[in-house]
Parts: structure tokens; sequence; C-alpha cells
């Protein structure tokens, strides 16, 4: 997409900055690298990464492979942050008006556009790597979740709900992670893979609502534009959604009362959001934005005591 023109609204292009920190050298690139990446803002690592512990540890029944899980935590890190890097790179003419994202270090010229192509290939093969590992079934759907990661940052621009499209590719290593421990993807891994879906929708929008005003100026779609003033009330009936399917994942995997006092807790924790982004002022939609990766802990803990406290059945003497 072009630059917004002379007559379109918008606000004061931002100063341009030749480095994020004053000191030149490798150090203070590295430091633009890793904040092109998001190291620094962790959060996307959590959101990405509790849905992925969710599936290893409802796959392996409690007890994961070891190798598997560094396999998925590697991959969580190393791909969350070539989404980040591929974001950057197509909304590079986008990002300096926006107030949020105006000094992020490609829309400041921190870091050149060959740079952050460079940077994204080379955390592609680390993550070919990392596939290389897995079985065939994990790597055949490795593909399917590299492509929904290149496509996202371009569905912006032509549909209304990318969201949705956000909410595959942070759930795809759900079946993902299935496929790696047990060779195949059985009901129950489609079923938390929609949860997860669900809930990047959830978070994803209270995170479009911070930027909704720009947004609508420079002509990026998202569902906080589509949803408009009812904005909090197809959140809350997402939120239901999401708890039926809650309970529907810990019926499917006969988890117990640890697991359900979880999701009681999960509940109470969207209310709050609900609670945080009620003026829908930027700080405390945000805020609800960042509180969400909270829910996603208090369920993998559930799905952990449960599997912790609760004895596996004898076997038939």
């Amino acid at each position: 997409m072009n630059k917004p023109t002379a007559n379109r609204q918008r606000i004061s292009e931002p100063p341009r900055r030749p480095a994020t920190r004053n000191t030149p050298g490798f150090t203070s690139q590295l430091y633009n690298y890793l904040q092109l990446m998001r190291l620094h803002k962790p959060i996307g690592i959590w959101l990405l990464l509790w849905p992925t512990l969710w599936a290893l540890w409802l796959a392996g029944k409690g007890h994961p492979n070891p190798g598997v899980f560094v396999v998925f935590v590697l991959g969580v890190i190393i791909m969350r942050s070539a989404g980040c890097v591929l974001n950057d790179l197509v909304d590079r003419n986008i990002d300096p008006y926006v107030e949020r994202t105006r000094f992020r270090p490609i829309a400041s010229g921190a870091v050149t556009t060959i740079e952050g192509i460079t940077l994204f290939i080379a955390l592609g093969l680390i993550a070919i790597g990392l596939a290389a590992m897995l079985n065939r079934p994990a790597q055949l759907l490795a593909v399917i979740g590299a492509a929904l990661t290149i496509v996202y940052p371009f569905i912006k621009r032509y549909i209304s709900i990318p969201q949705f499209v956000l909410g595959a590719a942070f759930g795809w290593a759900v079946p993902m992670a299935f496929a790696a421990q047990t060779g195949s993807t059985p009901q129950l891994a489609w079923l938390v893979f929609v949860t997860a879906l669900i809930w990047a929708v959830i978070y994803d929008t209270f995170y479009a609502m911070v930027d909704r005003d720009d947004d609508i100026k420079v002509g990026v779609k998202s569902t906080a534009i589509l949803f408009g003033d009812a904005d909090l009330f197809v959140i809350g009936g997402l939120q239901a959604l999401m708890l039926m399917a809650l309970v529907f994942t810990g019926q499917m995997a006969q988890l117990g009362l640890w697991y359900y006092m979880s999701v009681g807790v999960a509940a109470l924790l969207m209310a709050y959001h609900q609670w945080l982004a009620r003026d829908r002022k930027p700080v405390g939609c945000f805020a609800a934005f960042q509180n969400n990766h909270v829910i996603g802990l208090v369920i993998f803990v559930g799905i952990v005591l449960h599997y912790t406290f609760t004895s596996p059945p004898l076997a038939a003497g």
C-alpha cells in the first residue's frame, strides 16, 4: 500500500531516526534487530506459546516428548519473531502514520528494508531446520503454518476479519504438536485449534481497538472496525464461545476438577478484561490485550495439575 495521500486525514509524519540508540556499531544494530523481532515485548510469544503447551500436554497425556517440547518452544520464539519482521516489512509505509508504531525500527529508519529481508530469511531457515527435526505429518502441517504466517500481513488490506487469519496462524501449532507427538491429528486437536483461534480473535480485537482511529485513516481493516460500537458485545459472545470450547475440550480429553477450576478462573479474567476496555480507551484496551496471556497460563496450569494429581488407570492384569 502506498503512503496516504496529502488530502487524506492522517497524523503528522514522525521524525526519521537513524538508529534506536545513538551509539553506532554492531551492538547498537543488534539491539535494533532484537526490537524488530519484538524480543523486548514477549507478550506475543506467550500468546503463541500457551496453546502450543496445551496441545503438547494433551497429546502426551501429561508427558510430552522432551525433544518435541524443545523444538516447539524454540519454534514459537523463531516464528513469532519472523512474523513480526515480515509484518513490519509489509507495513513499512503505514507504520510511520500510526502513533503506536511510528518508531518501530524499519518505520524509523533504524533498520533498512534489505536488513529486514535478510533477517526474515535467516529466521525462516532456522524454522525450517527445526521443522526438519519433526516427523513427516508435522512437517506437512508446518508448510501450511508457514503459509499462514506469510499471508497474514497482507490480508488486513483486503478483508475485514484479519484477526481470524491471525488466529489460524497462532493456533496452527496445535495440530502440529499433536502430529509431532502422536503422528495424527484427532478431533481433540482440531477442537483445541478452534479454541485457540477464537481466543486470538478476542485478544487481537482488543489490540486493534487501540489503533482503530489510525487504521481507519490509513485504510487497514480489522475486526475492531468491523464490529464498531458492538465490539465489546461481540467480544463477549466470542468469550462465551471460547469457554464452551474449553469445556468441550475437557470432556473430550477426560480432564477433571483441576482443569474445570482453571476454566472458571478464565471466565473471571474475561469479565475483568471487559471491565478494562469498558470505556474503549486505548490504555484500557491495550491492558485487556496484554492481560489475555494470563488466561492461557491459567488453562495450562489446570491441564498440568490434572495430569499431576490424577492417577493413570491400572493396566489389566
